[in-house]
């Protein structure tokens, strides 16, 4: 998809000027001084570790202890080859965080667990260990490319069924977007609403990546205050300004059709107006605050992470 057609979607779906400031208001890469509240929006952040999956794997313990000494607080997994305790057992990946300073809030986890009825078994299991070392949520991270309302009515039922199970271990599940939720069905609905609609707020949580809900042309604000309380959980991620991303919309190839290009940086040096956009999110019910980043032109995940952190303490003092 290119700059304007991405632009042009954005005008067509009719953003509100909240959201118009949100991505206008950064376009000058604040630093991390001027992005300081007076009024401290969380008091501890964490990290998505898809960010540096690939340092993960090379040596999980050693990127771990680089994870704190950047300064994050807490991690939020994902279900990888060695699974979301990366090849350990629950308790000793929960021994090593507390030695590093750190704890686990959340994980991604297949959404097979989701979907196929037979793997229920399974995920009980993964509930139990997960909370046994304190995490909070079990994510479905991604259904697939699905089409048509029965699909995704097929997902919410998942997901109430994943929350009764995660309620029975004292956990919560919950679901992660990306731009597909905000494409029609054939229904005309939009994926999200049905999600939302079609899910028990009791046992039902939703995790609002914030650089998807503005590619997709949407307004974060309006969907915050729409659903007050069922967004608990965010993915702070930037998204590139608009020079790079006409680079890149330019020059690079699309992963297949499905993905549109873009791509994510370094928090603050984007497009998002995090100082405005994450109060507004605390005041409508977000109580945890992931840093992410994909994309990493100008260094190496591992040193990006130090600036990411960096950015984040700024919402802490």
């Amino acid at each position: 998809m290119k700059r304007r057609n991405f632009l042009g979607q954005i005008g067509a779906l009719g953003l509100t000027a909240s959201t118009i400031s949100i991505l206008q208001a950064c376009g000058n890469n604040q630093n991390t001084e001027e992005t300081a509240t007076s009024t401290p929006i969380f008091n501890e952040f964490g990290l998505q570790l898809w960010t540096i999956k690939e340092d993960l794997a090379l040596d999980s313990l050693a990127t771990l202890k680089a994870v704190a000494d950047a300064g994050f607080n807490y991690v939020e997994s994902f279900g990888g080859d060695k699974g979301i305790f990366w090849g350990y057992e629950a308790k000793e990946f929960g021994k090593i965080l507390t030695d590093l300073g750190l704890k686990i809030k959340a994980s991604h986890c297949s959404p097979e667990y989701t979907t196929d009825i037979s793997t229920e078994e399974e995920f009980k299991k993964l509930a139990a260990d997960a909370a046994s070392i304190g995490l909070k949520y079990l994510i479905n991270p991604f259904p697939g490319e699905l089409k048509t309302k029965d699909e995704w009515m097929k997902v919410a039922e998942g997901l109430n069924r994943q929350g009764e199970i995660c309620k029975a271990n004292g956990i919560r599940t919950a679901y992660h977007n990306h731009h597909i939720e905000f494409l029609p069905c054939e229904s005309g609905e939009l994926p999200e609403n049905i999600l939302i609609e079609n899910t028990d707020p009791s046992l039902v949580d939703f995790e609002m990546d914030m650089y998807w809900v503005i590619k997709a042309g949407q307004d974060p604000v309006e969907w915050l205050k729409k659903h007050n309380s069922r967004f608990k959980l965010c993915h702070v991620k930037d998204l590139l300004p608009n020079a790079k991303l006409e680079e890149i919309e330019n020059n690079e190839t699309p992963e297949g059709d499905f993905w549109p290009l873009g791509g994510s940086c370094n928090l603050g040096q984007g497009q998002i107006d995090f100082k405005k956009l994450l109060p507004l999110a605390k005041e409508n019910g977000m109580e945890y605050f992931i840093a992410e980043q994909e994309r990493f032109d100008t260094m190496p995940p591992i040193q990006a992470i130090v600036e990411d952190a960096k950015y984040m303490k700024s919402f802490t003092v």
